[in-house]
C-alpha cells in the first residue's frame, strides 16, 4: 500500500512546491518594494496583501491528524473529505457498475482541508483517470463531465465502493495515490485536489445513509453510510 497515512502533519506534501513559488514571490515583491528609491507608503499595504496571500496558502494545505474513533469500523462508509453534502440520490453509475447505485457528494469550498481519504478499509481493484472539463464543482453534471479520478474498493465483506475526485472551476489537479492491488484503510490519505473541488462515494442500494444534503461533514470523521448487512455482494 502507497502510505500517505496521517503521520505527515502541518503542511501536507502536495502544497510544497506551492509554498515554496509563492514565498520566493513574496520576498522579491517585497525586496524590490521596500529597497526601492520610490518607497513609500504604498509599500505597506501591498506587505499587508502579500503577506495575506502567503497565509491562505499555508491554511489552505494545513495537514490536521485524523483519527476515526469508533474501533468497529465493518460496514462502515466515512467521508473521504471536509466539505458540505450536495447530494444524496440514486443515479446510474456507467463507469464501473453499470447499475444504480446511491452517490453522496461532498463539495470541498476553498477553505476546506483538501486532502482525501479513503471512505471504507478494503482492497484496491480499480484505478481510472479521465479527462473532462472545468464546470463548478458543486453542479450535478460535474460528476459526468469534469476530470476526475475513480478508486474502486472492494470491502472485505465483499461490497464494492467507488470514490470519485472531481476537478471543479479553479482545482485543475487531481491527485490520486492508489494503486490496482493496494490495501487501504481508514486513517490513510487517498490523495488530493487543490482548491475548490468536490468527492463523490458510490454505494450499494440497500446502504443506510446517515447524512442529509446540506450537511457538514468532516473527512476520516463523519459516517456517511452503513453497508448494508450481507456479503459477498
Amino acid at each position: 500500500m502507497t502510505d500517505r497515512s496521517n503521520r505527515h502533519t502541518g503542511i501536507n506534501p502536495e502544497g510544497k512546491g506551492t509554498l515554496l513559488l509563492a514565498a520566493v514571490a513574496f520576498i522579491a515583491v517585497n525586496l524590490v518594494l521596500f529597497c526601492s528609491p520610490l518607497y513609500g507608503w504604498w509599500a505597506y499595504p501591498v506587505l499587508a496583501v502579500t503577506l495575506f496571500i502567503m497565509s491562505f496558502f499555508f491554511y489552505f494545505f494545513r495537514n490536521p491528524v485524523r483519527k476515526f474513533p469508533m474501533e468497529d469500523k465493518q460496514g462502515v462508509v466515512v467521508s473521504p473529505a471536509d466539505g458540505t453534502i450536495v447530494t444524496v440520490e440514486e443515479v446510474d453509475e456507467p463507469d464501473h457498475f453499470g447499475d444504480r447505485r446511491i452517490m453522496i457528494s461532498v463539495f470541498m469550498s476553498v477553505f476546506s482541508v483538501h486532502a482525501n481519504w479513503y471512505p471504507v478499509n478494503g482492497r484496491i481493484i480499480k484505478v481510472e483517470h479521465q479527462d473532462g472539463n472545468f464546470h463548478a464543482a458543486f453542479k450535478p453534471k460535474a460528476s459526468t463531465e469534469n476530470e476526475r479520478s475513480l478508486v474502486v474498493i472492494e470491502t472485505p465483506e465483499g461490497h464494492h465502493v467507488m470514490m470519485r475526485q472531481i476537478a471543479g472551476a479553479l482545482a485543475r489537479r487531481v491527485v490520486t495515490y492508489s494503486n490496482p492491488g493496494d490495501t487501504c484503510s481508514l486513517d490513510s490519505h487517498m490523495g488530493f485536489i487543490k482548491f475548490g473541488s468536490r468527492v463523490d462515494v458510490y454505494l450499494p442500494l440497500g446502504s443506510l445513509v446517515c447524512v442529509k444534503v446540506g450537511q457538514k461533514v468532516s473527512g476520516d470523521l463523519t459516517i456517511l453510510a452503513k453497508l448494508p448487512n450481507q456479503e459477498k455482494v
